[in-house]
């Protein structure tokens, strides 16, 4: 306990390891000092001071001494931890499981948002309340609500691993909701998907009309799109295997265990890709190469190599600025291909599988959807009582 050498202790009467004592100002104040033997068996003291009543003393005392009879060790050796120094725990430790994508991404996050908002909050002790409105509510004054949601979401894993570590019992940050998500509006009607279609095929080279119709065919991620090499298409049963990703950072495994996965694909799409594929081969024999099944399959017209991310968004300002279509992302068309499937009944296992989700993603993702199709059950139900 800082500074307790200083202090004069008087036992309280009501536990052994409680006391009182008189600060500086001759104030009565109460603390505690719990010994106690860790995993290994050591020494250990738990304190602290600076109680205004004794009551708030002992039953502070009391939980200390539940967690240790309860196993909780851990928790009672970093109920001081900061979140700051658990993000750089958390960081050190699994930093080489994550992709460098992943590494980047919650470094920048860790550095930018979590330290200089929540760092000087202890980790045990925030409660939901403060992180809301330190966190959430300063974030949202800054970006978009589908970038907080992924701030969010960052922290939460963070929070997760702490709870992992028995350092705290739960993670009190799950069932935040963050309205106004932007995110659901990211995708085109049936109607709006024709025409934007219709616009790439009219205005793009034939390697970027492919790629963007083969992702609002399979929901594919862009990266997801850009690893594909011919030998992960079958013409002969239709279908698309996804076994890596690949984007300006280089070439990884999928971004999950789920994202592996085989996918059946329509006519119209396998007919585009045999035409395609012709047309690859012509082109590197144009550049003195030869196709293989090892090659990757959307190339550059101009160098015969494969294309880079940029190539896709520049293709999707052309077609959103020829057709007049409302502004959507590459990820746009993910969520597009999720959406219609939703809109025809499909079942939330089936388009998880085929987008390479849980089920439980689907859900909180397209929730809007789902909810128009509630209401729309429910005015059936009605009418077909009417009837």
């Amino acid at each position: 306990m800082k500074g307790r050498l200083l202090l004069k202790l008087f036992k309280s009467k009501k536990d052994n390891d409680l006391y009182y004592y008189f600060n500086t100002k001759k104030e009565k104040l109460w603390c505690y000092r719990y010994r106690y033997y860790d995993a290994l068996n050591k020494r250990r003291e738990k304190s602290k001071q600076g109680f205004k009543s004794e009551k708030d003393a002992f039953r502070a005392l009391l939980e200390v001494k539940a967690s240790i009879l309860n196993g909780e060790v851990k928790k009672v050796e970093n109920s001081n931890l900061t979140i700051s120094e658990w993000l750089d725990i958390w960081y050190e430790t699994h930093k080489n499981d994550w992709k460098i994508s992943s590494q980047i991404q919650r470094e920048n996050a860790i550095k930018h948002q979590m330290k200089p908002l929540l760092g000087k909050y202890k980790l045990a002790d925030l409660d939901k309340a403060t992180y809301k409105r330190v966190y959430i509510n300063e974030l949202l004054n800054k970006y978009q609500p589908s970038t907080v949601r992924l701030f969010h979401r960052l922290f939460k894993v963070a929070i997760n691993a702490a709870v992992d570590n028995e350092i705290i019992p739960r993670n009190r940050f799950n069932k935040i909701v963050i309205s106004g998500d932007k995110e659901k509006d990211n995708f085109l009607t049936s109607e709006e998907l024709k025409t934007f279609l219709a616009g790439a095929k009219e205005c793009l080279n034939i390697t970027n009309y492919t790629i963007i119709l083969l992702l609002a065919y399979t929901g594919l991620r862009k990266g997801e799109a850009m690893g594909l090499k011919w030998e992960d298409i079958d013409f002969d049963r239709n279908a698309l295997t996804v076994q890596r990703t690949r984007d300006n950072k280089g070439v990884r495994t999928p971004k999950t265990k789920r994202s592996y996965r085989t996918i059946l694909i329509d006519g119209k799409l396998n007919h585009q890709l045999k035409f395609y594929r012709a047309w690859c081969r012509e082109t590197m024999i144009s550049f003195g190469k030869r196709l293989t099944d090892d090659s990757y399959i959307f190339i550059s017209y101009k160098t015969a190599t494969p294309i880079v991310e940029n190539t896709v968004k520049y293709s999707f300002d052309r077609v959103l600025k020829k057709t007049g279509v409302k502004k959507v992302t590459p990820h746009g068309l993910r969520h597009t291909h999720a959406t219609l499937l939703i809109g025809q009944r499909i079942p939330v296992k089936v388009i998880a599988e085929r987008l390479g989700n849980t089920p439980q993603m689907i859900l909180d993702i397209y929730g809007h959807s789902f909810k128009d199709l509630e209401e729309e059950s429910v005015s059936a139900f009605s009418d077909a009582l009417n009837l």
